[in-house]
């Protein structure tokens, strides 16, 4: 009884630093982008009066060099935003400065990958995202979401295919759109394929589901559902409240995607407010949300109808903060993890699947998943591998990889925690430069298909033949 009382004070007490920590940092992330706000309104004020006009024709001198190339897409992951979300505060630090042509979709933070996907084509296509009447359906959730009225690359197809960067979750969702395009998927578009997608990039991606789930309160035996008393039940009911009071400056600078399921008091009143906290009804209920998605058994179920596509270059970085001593995983320091992330580190490199659960897979070891970089497992993230490992090639450096092929997963390991590459550049300090400036230049040299795109004041490549891809590092 000791014993039960002293364990549970211990879950609690864990429970209460957990929310504490993640609550703080995410209070810092909102009002860093509402200074960060009210500075540039501030300026724009005080000196609009500076513009300098040369430079707009300058501005649109260099868009109509670039506009040739493909676009390179970057894809947030769990909690992330896209441009126009917190202000100016940019989730992929500033990355996509580096390249003339770069869209950030806003996705939604904590819907699923399937509507996260849907609503990715529709930003790139245009038009009003539809969901699809079956999956509606089943998740309880109206069938069309958001207006696109003007696609952010409407001419894309398979001669103007994209690159795609994705971030956690967000290498998975396009993963998902990529097999969407292959089995046309997207009513009134009836010629979509595979070959849409001209690269994918991962960054710490989330392939193979994480552990962390667990640690957060997703439960072991189904990967579905929550336990009653964890860190996700507080954040159900944090944004169950969030989205039902729909205020709309705040939902103004985040929203966490939720619209489809008309929770707002506008529209659901007080019993739809009861009606989701009891869990009778949203996206909590039907599972159509997030995390069930990150769970082992939940990516396995995505995996299983996902495929690698023999005309795409798929590359990985895979991220650890881990380190093995003496038969031990435990985490490389102190200093170089960030404080919302330490104690998931520890946790995630001791974790253990209960012996009277079944393992998600057959083959399953605790100690393949003890790698990890606070938010996911180092596993996970180096390529597809359940429920069927798809063809992949570890390199430790760029330079050992002088020709890429298509239809392989390259991937290599990188010492950072999980958000080292978002968010504050000056965190992640020259390795951040150094990463995507190695992303860009893939994109934009040495990947093309049918005609050779050019980089910027540079003449134009003779042309190629179709099918005549060229990855070099």
């Amino acid at each position: 009884m000791i014993k039960l009382w002293m364990l549970t004070s211990l879950q609690l007490a864990e429970l209460f630093v957990s929310s504490l920590v993640h609550l703080l940092y995410g209070f810092y992330i909102f009002s860093s982008a509402v200074a960060g706000d009210i500075s540039q309104t501030l300026n724009d004020y005080l000196f609009k009066s500076n513009v300098d006009f040369n430079d707009l024709g300058e501005t649109g001198q260099n868009q109509s060099i670039v506009e040739g190339l493909p676009p390179i897409v970057l894809v947030h992951g769990i909690f992330g935003f896209g441009k126009g979300r917190l202000g100016g505060l940019s989730y992929f630090g500033g990355a996509e400065k580096k390249d003339e042509r770069v869209l950030v979709p806003d996705l939604g933070s904590l819907t699923s990958i399937y509507d996260r996907a849907r609503e990715l084509f529709y930003y790139l296509k245009g038009g009003v995202v539809d969901f699809g009447e079956e999956h509606s359906e089943a998740c309880g959730h109206s069938r069309f979401g958001r207006r696109y009225e003007q696609g952010q690359y409407p001419e894309w197809d398979e001669d103007h295919p994209i690159h795609f960067v994705g971030h956690s979750a967000g290498a998975q969702v396009v993963r998902v759109l990529q097999q969407m395009l292959a089995d046309t998927a997207f009513e009134g578009f009836e010629e979509t394929s595979e070959d849409w997608v001209l690269s994918v990039t991962s960054l710490s991606g989330a392939f193979n589901g994480t552990t962390r789930t667990y640690l957060d309160g997703m439960r072991t035996d189904d990967g579905v559902s929550m336990k009653p008393i964890c860190l996700l039940q507080l954040c159900r009911i944090g944004v169950i409240m969030y989205d039902w009071l729909d205020i709309s400056w705040l939902k103004t600078y985040y929203n966490f995607g939720f619209d489809h399921f008309n929770i707002s008091w506008k529209k659901s009143g007080v019993r739809g407010l009861v009606d989701c906290l009891m869990g009778n009804a949203g996206p909590f209920a039907s599972g159509d949300w997030i995390l069930p998605d990150l769970t082992i058994q939940g990516s396995t179920s995505i995996n299983s109808n996902l495929q690698t596509f023999p005309n795409t270059y798929y590359f990985s970085y895979a991220t650890k903060r881990t380190r093995r001593v003496m038969g031990m995983t435990i985490p490389s320091g102190v200093l170089g993890i960030h404080p919302m992330l330490f104690l998931r580190v520890f946790q995630m490199s001791q974790w253990k699947f209960p012996q009277d659960v079944s393992p998600p897979y057959k083959g399953y070891r605790d100690e393949d998943w003890q790698e990890n970089d606070g938010a996911l497992n180092t596993i996970s993230m180096t390529h597809p591998r359940l429920p069927v490992e798809h063809p992949s090639r570890f390199i430790r450096s760029d330079s050992e990889c002088q020709t890429l092929q298509p239809g392989i997963w390259y991937h290599k390991i990188v010492e950072a925690d999980h958000i080292m590459f978002i968010v504050n550049r000056e965190r992640a300090g020259i390795q951040f430069d150094l990463i995507y400036d190695s992303i860009f230049q893939r994109c934009r040299k040495h990947v093309f298909r049918k005609i050779p795109q050019s980089l910027p004041n540079q003449s134009p490549s003779p042309r190629s033949s179709p099918r005549k891809n060229n990855f070099v590092h």
